[in-house]
Protein backbone atom coordinates (compact mmCIF):
# COMPACT_ATOMS: atom_id res chain seq x y z
CA UNK A 1 0.00 0.00 0.00
CA UNK A 2 1.10 3.56 -0.71
CA UNK A 3 1.24 6.38 1.76
CA UNK A 4 -2.02 7.37 3.44
CA UNK A 5 -3.42 10.72 4.44
CA UNK A 6 -4.06 9.18 7.91
CA UNK A 7 -0.32 9.09 8.46
CA UNK A 8 -0.30 12.85 8.10
CA UNK A 9 -2.16 13.05 11.40
CA UNK A 10 -5.77 12.87 12.34
CA UNK A 11 -5.68 16.45 13.44
CA UNK A 12 -4.89 17.74 9.91
CA UNK A 13 -8.51 17.78 8.75
CA UNK A 14 -8.53 21.52 8.08
CA UNK A 15 -5.25 21.36 6.17
CA UNK A 16 -6.60 18.61 3.92
CA UNK A 17 -9.67 20.68 3.28
CA UNK A 18 -7.48 23.60 2.16
CA UNK A 19 -5.32 21.31 0.02
CA UNK A 20 -8.26 19.76 -1.80
CA UNK A 21 -9.65 23.21 -2.47
CA UNK A 22 -6.29 24.21 -3.93
CA UNK A 23 -6.43 21.13 -6.18
CA UNK A 24 -9.80 22.20 -7.53
CA UNK A 25 -8.44 25.71 -8.12
CA UNK A 26 -5.55 24.23 -10.13
CA UNK A 27 -8.01 22.24 -12.23
CA UNK A 28 -10.14 25.32 -12.90
CA UNK A 29 -7.02 27.29 -13.80
CA UNK A 30 -6.09 24.64 -16.37
CA UNK A 31 -9.63 24.73 -17.77
CA UNK A 32 -9.34 28.49 -18.14
CA UNK A 33 -5.98 28.08 -19.88
CA UNK A 34 -7.40 25.61 -22.42
CA UNK A 35 -10.45 27.82 -22.97
CA UNK A 36 -8.25 30.81 -23.78
CA UNK A 37 -6.22 28.61 -26.13
CA UNK A 38 -9.40 27.64 -28.00
CA UNK A 39 -10.34 31.32 -28.31
CA UNK A 40 -6.89 32.07 -29.73
CA UNK A 41 -7.27 29.22 -32.25
CA UNK A 42 -10.69 30.50 -33.34
CA UNK A 43 -9.41 34.05 -33.64
CA UNK A 44 -6.36 32.88 -35.62
CA UNK A 45 -8.55 30.77 -37.92
CA UNK A 46 -10.91 33.71 -38.45
CA UNK A 47 -8.01 36.03 -39.28
CA UNK A 48 -6.58 33.47 -41.72
CA UNK A 49 -9.96 33.10 -43.44
CA UNK A 50 -10.40 36.87 -43.66
CA UNK A 51 -6.89 37.17 -45.08
CA UNK A 52 -7.59 34.51 -47.72
CA UNK A 53 -10.94 36.12 -48.54
CA UNK A 54 -9.34 39.56 -48.83
CA UNK A 55 -6.99 38.38 -51.56
CA UNK A 56 -9.49 36.19 -53.40
CA UNK A 57 -10.24 37.48 -56.93
CA UNK A 58 -13.48 39.41 -57.17
CA UNK A 59 -16.11 37.91 -59.44
CA UNK A 60 -16.68 39.51 -62.83
CA UNK A 61 -13.63 41.69 -62.44
CA UNK A 62 -10.29 42.08 -64.18
CA UNK A 63 -8.66 40.05 -61.40
CA UNK A 64 -10.38 36.88 -62.63
CA UNK A 65 -8.56 37.21 -65.96
CA UNK A 66 -5.23 37.51 -64.13
CA UNK A 67 -5.71 34.06 -62.61
CA UNK A 68 -5.14 32.43 -65.99
CA UNK A 69 -1.43 32.67 -65.27
CA UNK A 70 0.20 29.78 -63.43
CA UNK A 71 1.76 32.08 -60.81
CA UNK A 72 -1.67 33.54 -60.00
CA UNK A 73 -3.18 30.04 -59.99
CA UNK A 74 -0.53 28.97 -57.50
CA UNK A 75 -1.38 31.99 -55.36
CA UNK A 76 -5.07 31.09 -55.56
CA UNK A 77 -4.24 27.53 -54.50
CA UNK A 78 -2.28 28.97 -51.58
CA UNK A 79 -5.34 31.00 -50.55
CA UNK A 80 -7.54 27.90 -50.74
CA UNK A 81 -5.05 25.87 -48.73
CA UNK A 82 -4.95 28.67 -46.15
CA UNK A 83 -8.70 28.20 -45.77
CA UNK A 84 -8.14 24.49 -45.07
CA UNK A 85 -5.27 25.42 -42.77
CA UNK A 86 -7.60 27.75 -40.86
CA UNK A 87 -10.16 24.95 -40.73
CA UNK A 88 -7.68 22.72 -38.89
CA UNK A 89 -7.21 25.39 -36.25
CA UNK A 90 -10.98 25.48 -35.87
CA UNK A 91 -10.87 21.69 -35.42
CA UNK A 92 -8.26 22.15 -32.67
CA UNK A 93 -10.54 24.62 -30.93
CA UNK A 94 -13.60 22.38 -31.26
CA UNK A 95 -11.80 19.25 -30.01
CA UNK A 96 -10.19 21.05 -27.08
CA UNK A 97 -13.54 22.50 -26.12
CA UNK A 98 -15.42 19.19 -26.31
CA UNK A 99 -12.69 16.84 -24.99
CA UNK A 100 -11.09 19.06 -22.35
CA UNK A 101 -12.96 22.16 -21.23
CA UNK A 102 -16.47 20.67 -21.28
CA UNK A 103 -15.39 17.36 -19.73
CA UNK A 104 -13.22 18.99 -17.08
CA UNK A 105 -15.93 21.53 -16.21
CA UNK A 106 -18.37 18.66 -15.65
CA UNK A 107 -15.75 16.76 -13.64
CA UNK A 108 -15.03 19.81 -11.46
CA UNK A 109 -18.70 20.04 -10.52
CA UNK A 110 -18.75 16.34 -9.59
CA UNK A 111 -15.48 16.76 -7.70
CA UNK A 112 -16.87 19.63 -5.66
CA UNK A 113 -19.93 17.63 -4.73
CA UNK A 114 -17.83 14.60 -3.78
CA UNK A 115 -15.43 16.71 -1.74
CA UNK A 116 -18.32 18.43 0.00
CA UNK A 117 -19.88 15.09 0.99
CA UNK A 118 -16.58 13.76 2.38
CA UNK A 119 -15.88 16.80 4.47
CA UNK A 120 -19.48 16.93 5.61
CA UNK A 121 -19.13 13.34 6.80
CA UNK A 122 -15.87 14.23 8.51
CA UNK A 123 -17.42 17.26 10.22
CA UNK A 124 -20.29 15.11 11.40
CA UNK A 125 -17.89 12.55 12.90
CA UNK A 126 -15.97 15.36 14.56
CA UNK A 127 -19.13 16.80 16.05
CA UNK A 128 -20.17 13.36 17.35
CA UNK A 129 -16.86 12.72 19.09
CA UNK A 130 -16.96 16.21 20.53
CA UNK A 131 -20.45 15.54 21.96
CA UNK A 132 -19.22 12.27 23.46
CA UNK A 133 -16.29 14.11 24.98
CA UNK A 134 -18.58 16.70 26.49
CA UNK A 135 -20.79 13.97 27.98
CA UNK A 136 -17.71 12.32 29.46
CA UNK A 137 -16.54 15.59 30.98
CA UNK A 138 -19.99 16.26 32.41
CA UNK A 139 -20.25 12.81 34.05
CA UNK A 140 -16.72 13.13 35.34
CA UNK A 141 -17.44 16.48 36.98
CA UNK A 142 -20.66 15.11 38.50
CA UNK A 143 -18.84 12.07 39.89
CA UNK A 144 -16.18 14.30 41.33
CA UNK A 145 -18.78 16.55 42.96
CA UNK A 146 -20.75 13.64 44.39
CA UNK A 147 -17.57 12.11 45.83
CA UNK A 148 -16.70 15.38 47.56
CA UNK A 149 -20.22 15.70 48.95
CA UNK A 150 -20.07 12.09 50.25
CA UNK A 151 -16.75 12.81 51.98
CA UNK A 152 -18.14 15.89 53.69
CA UNK A 153 -21.28 13.99 54.79
CA UNK A 154 -19.12 11.18 56.19
CA UNK A 155 -16.93 13.61 58.08
CA UNK A 156 -20.01 15.38 59.50
CA UNK A 157 -21.45 12.05 60.67
CA UNK A 158 -18.26 11.07 62.36
CA UNK A 159 -18.09 14.44 64.09
CA UNK A 160 -21.68 14.17 65.30
CA UNK A 161 -21.13 10.62 66.46
CA UNK A 162 -18.10 11.64 68.54
CA UNK A 163 -19.85 14.57 70.18
CA UNK A 164 -21.49 13.47 73.52
CA UNK A 165 -23.66 16.51 73.64
CA UNK A 166 -25.45 15.60 70.37
CA UNK A 167 -28.65 13.69 70.64
CA UNK A 168 -29.00 10.25 69.27
CA UNK A 169 -31.55 11.47 66.72
CA UNK A 170 -29.16 14.00 65.26
CA UNK A 171 -26.47 11.36 64.98
CA UNK A 172 -28.87 9.01 63.20
CA UNK A 173 -29.84 11.79 60.84
CA UNK A 174 -26.23 12.55 60.02
CA UNK A 175 -25.54 8.88 59.42
CA UNK A 176 -28.45 8.59 56.98
CA UNK A 177 -27.30 11.71 55.19
CA UNK A 178 -23.82 10.28 54.82
CA UNK A 179 -25.23 7.05 53.42
CA UNK A 180 -27.30 8.94 50.85
CA UNK A 181 -24.30 10.97 49.72
CA UNK A 182 -22.22 7.85 49.50
CA UNK A 183 -24.88 6.16 47.35
CA UNK A 184 -25.02 9.18 45.04
CA UNK A 185 -21.26 9.03 44.63
CA UNK A 186 -21.48 5.37 43.75
CA UNK A 187 -24.16 6.09 41.11
CA UNK A 188 -22.08 8.91 39.63
CA UNK A 189 -19.10 6.63 39.58
CA UNK A 190 -21.03 3.95 37.69
CA UNK A 191 -22.43 6.51 35.21
CA UNK A 192 -18.99 8.05 34.67
CA UNK A 193 -17.49 4.62 34.08
CA UNK A 194 -20.18 3.74 31.53
CA UNK A 195 -19.82 7.04 29.65
CA UNK A 196 -16.05 6.71 29.71
CA UNK A 197 -16.16 3.28 28.19
CA UNK A 198 -18.59 4.51 25.54
CA UNK A 199 -16.37 7.52 24.70
CA UNK A 200 -13.32 5.31 24.42
CA UNK A 201 -15.15 3.10 21.97
CA UNK A 202 -16.40 6.09 19.99
CA UNK A 203 -12.97 7.68 20.03
CA UNK A 204 -11.33 4.49 18.86
CA UNK A 205 -13.86 4.09 16.10
CA UNK A 206 -13.47 7.77 15.16
CA UNK A 207 -9.68 7.68 14.89
CA UNK A 208 -9.30 4.16 13.57
CA UNK A 209 -12.36 3.79 11.35
CA UNK A 210 -14.33 6.91 10.45
CA UNK A 211 -11.52 9.39 9.94
CA UNK A 212 -9.23 6.91 8.11
CA UNK A 213 -12.09 5.99 5.77
CA UNK A 214 -12.87 9.64 5.08
CA UNK A 215 -9.21 10.48 4.55
CA UNK A 216 -8.85 7.48 2.25
CA UNK A 217 -11.79 8.68 0.15
CA UNK A 218 -10.32 12.17 0.02
CA UNK A 219 -6.96 10.75 -1.00
CA UNK A 220 -8.55 8.68 -3.77
CA UNK A 221 -10.48 11.74 -4.90
CA UNK A 222 -7.30 13.79 -5.06
CA UNK A 223 -5.44 11.10 -6.92
CA UNK A 224 -8.25 10.85 -9.47
CA UNK A 225 -8.07 14.62 -9.91
CA UNK A 226 -4.31 14.46 -10.50
CA UNK A 227 -4.71 11.60 -12.98
CA UNK A 228 -7.51 13.45 -14.74
CA UNK A 229 -5.50 16.63 -15.23
CA UNK A 230 -2.62 14.53 -16.56
CA UNK A 231 -4.94 12.82 -19.06
CA UNK A 232 -6.27 16.24 -20.11
CA UNK A 233 -2.73 17.40 -20.81
CA UNK A 234 -2.18 14.33 -22.98
CA UNK A 235 -5.44 15.05 -24.80
CA UNK A 236 -4.26 18.64 -25.27
CA UNK A 237 -1.18 17.38 -27.08
CA UNK A 238 -3.08 14.71 -29.06
CA UNK A 239 -5.59 17.25 -30.37
CA UNK A 240 -2.69 19.20 -31.84
CA UNK A 241 -1.00 16.06 -33.10
CA UNK A 242 -4.11 14.85 -34.95
CA UNK A 243 -4.21 17.87 -37.27
CA UNK A 244 -0.48 17.88 -38.02
CA UNK A 245 -0.83 15.43 -40.99
CA UNK A 246 -3.63 17.51 -42.53
CA UNK A 247 -1.70 20.74 -41.99
CA UNK A 248 1.27 18.99 -43.58
CA UNK A 249 -0.88 18.13 -46.60
CA UNK A 250 -1.94 21.78 -46.87
CA UNK A 251 1.68 22.85 -46.88
CA UNK A 252 2.54 20.11 -49.39
CA UNK A 253 -0.23 21.38 -51.68
CA UNK A 254 1.17 24.90 -51.43
CA UNK A 255 4.60 23.57 -52.39
CA UNK A 256 3.03 21.57 -55.23
CA UNK A 257 1.23 24.68 -56.48
CA UNK A 258 4.48 26.64 -56.35
CA UNK A 259 6.24 23.93 -58.34
CA UNK A 260 3.47 24.02 -60.98
CA UNK A 261 4.35 27.59 -61.92
CA UNK A 262 5.41 27.59 -65.58
CA UNK A 263 7.06 30.80 -66.70
CA UNK A 264 6.95 29.71 -70.35
CA UNK A 265 3.23 29.13 -70.21
CA UNK A 266 2.67 32.55 -68.60
CA UNK A 267 4.79 34.18 -71.28
CA UNK A 268 2.73 32.45 -73.96
CA UNK A 269 -0.48 33.72 -72.34
CA UNK A 270 0.89 37.26 -72.42
CA UNK A 271 1.73 36.83 -76.09
CA UNK A 272 -1.75 35.50 -76.87
CA UNK A 273 -3.40 38.25 -74.83
CA UNK A 274 -1.59 41.15 -76.48
CA UNK A 275 -0.91 39.79 -79.98
CA UNK A 276 -2.23 42.51 -82.28
CA UNK A 277 -2.25 40.78 -85.63
CA UNK A 278 -0.51 43.76 -87.29
CA UNK A 279 2.27 43.07 -89.74
CA UNK A 280 5.71 44.47 -88.83
CA UNK A 281 6.55 47.81 -90.44
CA UNK A 282 8.41 47.81 -93.71
CA UNK A 283 11.75 49.40 -94.44
CA UNK A 284 11.94 53.17 -94.31
CA UNK A 285 12.70 54.54 -97.74
CA UNK A 286 15.61 56.82 -98.45
CA UNK A 287 14.42 60.38 -98.99
CA UNK A 288 16.63 62.09 -101.50
CA UNK A 289 16.86 65.80 -100.70
CA UNK A 290 19.40 66.41 -103.49
CA UNK A 291 16.68 66.49 -106.12
CA UNK A 292 14.37 69.40 -105.42
CA UNK A 293 10.75 69.09 -106.54
CA UNK A 294 11.22 65.33 -106.98
CA UNK A 295 11.39 64.29 -103.37
CA UNK A 296 9.85 60.95 -102.78
CA UNK A 297 6.98 60.87 -100.33
CA UNK A 298 7.81 58.37 -97.59
CA UNK A 299 5.31 55.69 -96.85
CA UNK A 300 3.85 55.27 -93.44
CA UNK A 301 6.27 53.50 -91.14
CA UNK A 302 3.57 51.04 -90.22
CA UNK A 303 2.95 49.69 -93.75
CA UNK A 304 4.95 47.62 -96.19
CA UNK A 305 6.38 49.88 -98.89
CA UNK A 306 6.60 48.50 -102.38
CA UNK A 307 7.42 51.32 -104.71
CA UNK A 308 7.51 49.46 -107.96
CA UNK A 309 5.07 46.67 -107.20
CA UNK A 310 2.06 48.86 -106.49
CA UNK A 311 -0.95 48.53 -108.70
CA UNK A 312 -1.71 51.30 -111.14
CA UNK A 313 -5.36 52.28 -111.26
CA UNK A 314 -6.90 54.41 -113.95
CA UNK A 315 -10.05 56.37 -113.49
CA UNK A 316 -12.22 57.54 -116.37
CA UNK A 317 -14.99 60.07 -116.48
CA UNK A 318 -14.75 63.58 -115.16
CA UNK A 319 -12.28 62.84 -112.46
CA UNK A 320 -9.14 64.93 -112.76
CA UNK A 321 -7.03 62.79 -110.42
CA UNK A 322 -6.82 59.44 -108.76
CA UNK A 323 -9.08 59.83 -105.70
CA UNK A 324 -8.33 56.84 -103.49
CA UNK A 325 -10.32 55.84 -100.44
CA UNK A 326 -8.42 55.78 -97.11
CA UNK A 327 -5.56 58.00 -98.36
CA UNK A 328 -3.19 59.03 -95.56
CA UNK A 329 -3.28 62.82 -95.53
CA UNK A 330 -2.47 63.85 -91.97
CA UNK A 331 1.29 64.03 -92.52
CA UNK A 332 3.19 67.06 -91.35
CA UNK A 333 6.75 68.10 -92.28
CA UNK A 334 7.82 67.54 -88.69
CA UNK A 335 6.73 63.92 -88.84
CA UNK A 336 8.65 63.37 -92.06
CA UNK A 337 11.86 64.75 -90.62
CA UNK A 338 11.80 62.62 -87.46
CA UNK A 339 14.81 60.34 -87.09
CA UNK A 340 14.44 56.57 -87.44
CA UNK A 341 14.73 55.97 -83.70
CA UNK A 342 11.74 58.24 -83.06
CA UNK A 343 9.69 56.37 -85.64
CA UNK A 344 10.58 53.03 -84.12
CA UNK A 345 9.64 54.25 -80.64
CA UNK A 346 6.38 55.56 -82.02
CA UNK A 347 5.67 52.15 -83.51
CA UNK A 348 6.44 50.35 -80.25
CA UNK A 349 4.28 52.68 -78.12
CA UNK A 350 1.52 53.57 -80.58
CA UNK A 351 -2.07 52.68 -79.79
CA UNK A 352 -3.92 50.25 -82.05
CA UNK A 353 -5.42 51.83 -85.14
CA UNK A 354 -9.13 52.26 -85.52
CA UNK A 355 -10.52 49.70 -87.93
CA UNK A 356 -13.85 51.41 -88.28
CA UNK A 357 -14.01 55.15 -87.87
CA UNK A 358 -17.80 55.03 -87.81
CA UNK A 359 -17.56 53.44 -84.38
CA UNK A 360 -15.75 56.43 -82.81
CA UNK A 361 -17.84 58.11 -80.14
CA UNK A 362 -17.10 61.18 -78.12
CA UNK A 363 -16.35 60.16 -74.53
CA UNK A 364 -14.24 57.10 -75.39
CA UNK A 365 -17.04 54.49 -75.31
CA UNK A 366 -16.08 51.01 -76.58
CA UNK A 367 -17.63 50.27 -80.00
CA UNK A 368 -20.05 47.38 -80.14
CA UNK A 369 -17.97 45.57 -82.76
CA UNK A 370 -14.70 46.15 -80.80
CA UNK A 371 -13.26 47.90 -83.83
CA UNK A 372 -11.00 49.93 -81.55
CA UNK A 373 -8.94 46.81 -80.84
CA UNK A 374 -6.14 45.23 -82.89
CA UNK A 375 -7.31 42.43 -85.20
CA UNK A 376 -6.27 39.51 -83.01
CA UNK A 377 -7.70 41.04 -79.85
CA UNK A 378 -10.85 41.99 -81.71
CA UNK A 379 -11.25 38.42 -82.93
CA UNK A 380 -10.94 37.08 -79.38
CA UNK A 381 -13.49 39.56 -78.03
CA UNK A 382 -15.94 38.78 -80.83
CA UNK A 383 -15.47 35.02 -80.32
CA UNK A 384 -16.09 35.47 -76.60
CA UNK A 385 -19.25 37.47 -77.30
CA UNK A 386 -20.50 34.83 -79.75
CA UNK A 387 -19.92 32.08 -77.18
CA UNK A 388 -21.80 34.06 -74.53
CA UNK A 389 -24.74 34.65 -76.85
CA UNK A 390 -24.84 30.95 -77.82
CA UNK A 391 -24.96 30.01 -74.13
CA UNK A 392 -27.83 32.44 -73.57
CA UNK A 393 -29.64 31.05 -76.61
CA UNK A 394 -29.22 27.50 -75.30
CA UNK A 395 -30.50 28.58 -71.90
CA UNK A 396 -33.58 30.19 -73.43
CA UNK A 397 -34.18 27.11 -75.60
CA UNK A 398 -34.03 24.86 -72.55
CA UNK A 399 -36.54 27.13 -70.84
CA UNK A 400 -38.78 26.99 -73.89
CA UNK A 401 -38.61 23.19 -73.93
CA UNK A 402 -39.49 23.07 -70.24
CA UNK A 403 -42.51 25.37 -70.76
CA UNK A 404 -43.61 23.29 -73.75
CA UNK A 405 -43.46 20.09 -71.71
CA UNK A 406 -45.39 21.74 -68.90
CA UNK A 407 -48.03 22.89 -71.39
CA UNK A 408 -48.35 19.32 -72.69
CA UNK A 409 -48.85 18.10 -69.12
CA UNK A 410 -51.55 20.73 -68.58
CA UNK A 411 -53.24 19.68 -71.83
CA UNK A 412 -53.31 16.04 -70.73
CA UNK A 413 -54.24 16.87 -67.14
CA UNK A 414 -56.32 20.10 -67.06
CA UNK A 415 -56.78 19.82 -63.30
CA UNK A 416 -53.08 20.57 -62.87
CA UNK A 417 -53.22 23.95 -64.60
CA UNK A 418 -54.44 26.09 -67.48
CA UNK A 419 -52.37 25.54 -70.68
CA UNK A 420 -53.30 29.03 -71.95
CA UNK A 421 -51.55 30.61 -68.97
CA UNK A 422 -48.20 29.50 -70.44
CA UNK A 423 -48.74 30.99 -73.92
CA UNK A 424 -47.57 34.47 -72.91
CA UNK A 425 -44.41 33.11 -71.32
CA UNK A 426 -43.74 30.85 -74.30
CA UNK A 427 -44.12 33.77 -76.71
CA UNK A 428 -41.80 35.91 -74.61
CA UNK A 429 -39.13 33.21 -74.55
CA UNK A 430 -39.41 32.70 -78.32
CA UNK A 431 -38.97 36.44 -78.87
CA UNK A 432 -35.90 36.42 -76.65
CA UNK A 433 -34.43 33.53 -78.64
CA UNK A 434 -35.02 35.38 -81.91
CA UNK A 435 -33.39 38.55 -80.56
CA UNK A 436 -30.41 36.62 -79.30
CA UNK A 437 -30.04 34.80 -82.63
CA UNK A 438 -30.04 38.09 -84.52
CA UNK A 439 -27.47 39.47 -82.13
CA UNK A 440 -25.34 36.34 -82.51
CA UNK A 441 -25.56 36.54 -86.32
CA UNK A 442 -24.38 40.14 -86.18
CA UNK A 443 -21.34 39.28 -84.10
CA UNK A 444 -20.66 36.15 -86.19
CA UNK A 445 -20.62 38.34 -89.30
CA UNK A 446 -18.07 40.67 -87.68
CA UNK A 447 -16.09 37.65 -86.54
CA UNK A 448 -16.06 36.17 -90.05
CA UNK A 449 -14.97 39.54 -91.43
CA UNK A 450 -12.04 39.73 -88.97
CA UNK A 451 -11.00 36.09 -89.45
CA UNK A 452 -10.99 36.59 -93.20
CA UNK A 453 -8.47 39.42 -92.91
CA UNK A 454 -6.11 38.17 -90.22
CA UNK A 455 -2.73 37.15 -91.75
CA UNK A 456 -2.29 34.51 -89.04
CA UNK A 457 -5.48 32.76 -89.99
CA UNK A 458 -5.06 32.73 -93.80
CA UNK A 459 -2.58 33.34 -96.56
CA UNK A 460 -2.00 36.91 -95.40
CA UNK A 461 -5.31 38.18 -96.70
CA UNK A 462 -5.04 41.80 -97.75
CA UNK A 463 -7.13 44.53 -96.20
CA UNK A 464 -9.94 45.66 -98.46
CA UNK A 465 -8.78 49.05 -99.75
CA UNK A 466 -11.55 50.23 -101.99
CA UNK A 467 -11.64 47.33 -104.51
CA UNK A 468 -15.40 47.13 -104.42
CA UNK A 469 -17.52 46.07 -107.35
CA UNK A 470 -18.69 49.26 -108.97
CA UNK A 471 -21.88 47.53 -110.17
CA UNK A 472 -22.94 46.44 -106.66
CA UNK A 473 -22.59 49.35 -104.24
CA UNK A 474 -24.82 47.57 -101.71
CA UNK A 475 -21.98 45.25 -100.87
CA UNK A 476 -19.91 48.09 -99.37
CA UNK A 477 -19.89 47.72 -95.56
CA UNK A 478 -20.93 50.63 -93.36
CA UNK A 479 -17.55 50.59 -91.66
CA UNK A 480 -15.76 51.27 -94.93
CA UNK A 481 -14.08 47.89 -94.80
CA UNK A 482 -11.81 48.15 -91.78
CA UNK A 483 -10.14 51.44 -92.74
CA UNK A 484 -7.00 52.04 -90.80
CA UNK A 485 -7.77 55.74 -90.41
CA UNK A 486 -10.70 57.99 -91.19
CA UNK A 487 -8.62 59.69 -93.92
CA UNK A 488 -9.92 59.34 -97.45
CA UNK A 489 -13.47 58.70 -98.65
CA UNK A 490 -15.43 57.83 -101.75
CA UNK A 491 -15.64 61.01 -103.72
CA UNK A 492 -16.77 59.84 -107.16
CA UNK A 493 -20.42 60.24 -108.13
CA UNK A 494 -22.24 57.11 -109.24
CA UNK A 495 -22.58 58.55 -112.72
CA UNK A 496 -18.82 58.90 -112.91
CA UNK A 497 -17.98 55.32 -111.90
CA UNK A 498 -15.77 53.53 -114.39
CA UNK A 499 -14.18 50.18 -114.62
CA UNK A 500 -11.16 49.68 -112.44
CA UNK A 501 -8.37 48.01 -114.33
CA UNK A 502 -5.91 46.03 -112.26
CA UNK A 503 -2.45 46.03 -113.81
CA UNK A 504 -0.72 44.19 -110.96
CA UNK A 505 -1.62 40.89 -109.29
CA UNK A 506 -1.13 42.08 -105.71
CA UNK A 507 -2.03 45.34 -103.96
CA UNK A 508 -0.41 46.88 -100.92
CA UNK A 509 -2.31 48.13 -97.87
CA UNK A 510 -1.81 51.83 -98.65
CA UNK A 511 -1.51 54.00 -101.76
CA UNK A 512 0.57 56.91 -102.87
CA UNK A 513 -0.90 60.34 -102.39
CA UNK A 514 -1.65 61.49 -105.95
CA UNK A 515 -3.81 64.59 -105.56
CA UNK A 516 -5.58 66.17 -102.60
CA UNK A 517 -9.37 66.08 -102.49
CA UNK A 518 -11.03 69.32 -103.60
CA UNK A 519 -12.65 71.59 -101.00
CA UNK A 520 -16.47 71.61 -101.04
CA UNK A 521 -16.84 74.48 -98.62
CA UNK A 522 -15.52 76.11 -95.49
CA UNK A 523 -16.23 75.77 -91.79
CA UNK A 524 -15.69 77.72 -88.59
CA UNK A 525 -14.65 75.96 -85.36
CA UNK A 526 -17.23 76.63 -82.64
CA UNK A 527 -15.17 74.93 -79.94
CA UNK A 528 -11.61 73.79 -79.40
CA UNK A 529 -11.08 70.08 -80.23
CA UNK A 530 -7.98 68.07 -79.33
CA UNK A 531 -7.59 65.42 -82.03
CA UNK A 532 -5.76 62.69 -80.12
CA UNK A 533 -6.99 59.64 -82.08
CA UNK A 534 -5.41 58.75 -85.39
CA UNK A 535 -7.25 60.31 -88.32
CA UNK A 536 -8.54 63.30 -86.33
CA UNK A 537 -7.21 66.84 -86.44
CA UNK A 538 -6.99 69.46 -83.70
CA UNK A 539 -8.82 72.78 -84.16
CA UNK A 540 -8.97 76.00 -82.16
CA UNK A 541 -12.18 77.87 -81.45
CA UNK A 542 -12.82 80.51 -84.13
CA UNK A 543 -10.45 78.93 -86.66
CA UNK A 544 -11.61 78.77 -90.32
CA UNK A 545 -10.81 75.62 -92.33
CA UNK A 546 -11.76 73.91 -95.60
CA UNK A 547 -14.40 71.17 -95.75
CA UNK A 548 -13.44 68.27 -98.05
CA UNK A 549 -16.07 65.72 -96.94
CA UNK A 550 -19.53 66.17 -95.45
CA UNK A 551 -20.90 64.35 -92.41
CA UNK A 552 -21.96 60.86 -93.55
CA UNK A 553 -24.35 60.43 -90.66
CA UNK A 554 -21.75 59.28 -88.14
CA UNK A 555 -21.21 62.72 -86.57
CA UNK A 556 -17.81 63.48 -88.17
CA UNK A 557 -16.79 65.97 -90.84
CA UNK A 558 -13.52 65.85 -92.77
CA UNK A 559 -11.64 69.14 -92.98
CA UNK A 560 -8.28 70.49 -94.18
CA UNK A 561 -6.03 73.17 -92.74
CA UNK A 562 -3.26 73.07 -95.36
CA UNK A 563 -1.97 70.84 -98.11
CA UNK A 564 -0.61 68.31 -95.63
CA UNK A 565 -2.90 68.72 -92.60
CA UNK A 566 -6.36 67.23 -92.74
CA UNK A 567 -8.53 64.93 -90.67
CA UNK A 568 -11.88 64.48 -88.96
CA UNK A 569 -13.59 66.65 -86.34
CA UNK A 570 -16.99 66.20 -84.65
CA UNK A 571 -19.67 67.87 -86.79
CA UNK A 572 -21.16 69.51 -83.70
CA UNK A 573 -17.86 71.34 -83.12
CA UNK A 574 -17.94 73.26 -86.43
CA UNK A 575 -20.32 75.41 -88.46
CA UNK A 576 -20.19 74.28 -92.12
CA UNK A 577 -20.67 76.57 -95.19
CA UNK A 578 -20.90 74.37 -98.29
CA UNK A 579 -20.19 75.59 -101.82
CA UNK A 580 -23.13 74.41 -103.94
CA UNK A 581 -21.12 74.58 -107.20
CA UNK A 582 -18.17 72.56 -105.85
CA UNK A 583 -17.68 69.01 -107.12
CA UNK A 584 -16.00 67.59 -104.12
CA UNK A 585 -16.25 64.53 -102.00
CA UNK A 586 -19.70 63.04 -101.95
CA UNK A 587 -20.76 60.18 -99.77
CA UNK A 588 -23.14 57.33 -99.75
CA UNK A 589 -24.60 55.76 -96.62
Amino acid sequence: MGPSYVAAGNDQFDNLEKHTQWGIDILEKYIKFVKERTEIELSYAKQLRNLAKKYQPKKNSKEEEEYRYTACKAFLSTLNEMNDYAGQHEVISENMTSHITVELARYVQELKQERKSYFHEGRKAQQHIEICWKQLESSKRRFERDCKEADRAQQYFEKMDADINVTKADVEKARQQAQVRHQMAEDSRADYSSILQKFNREQHEYYHTHIPNIFQKIQEMEERRIVRIGESMKTYAEVDRQVIPIIGKCLDEIVKAAESIDQKNDSQLVIEAYKSGFEPPGDVEFEDYTQPMKRTVSDNSLSNSRGEGKAELKFGGKSKGKLWPFIKKNKSPKQQKEPLSHRFNEFMTSKPKMHCFRSLKRGGATPEDFSNLPPEQRRKKLQQKVDELNKEIQKEMDQRDAITKMKDVYLKNPQMGDPASLDHKLTEVSQNIEKLRLEAQKFEAWLAEVEGRLPARGDQARRQSGLYDAQDPATVPNCAQDRESPDGSYTEEQSQESEVKVLAADFDDEFDDEEPLPAIGTCKALYTFEGQNEGTISVVEGETLYVIEEDKGDGWTRIRRSEEEEGYVPTSYVEVYLDKNAKGAKTYI
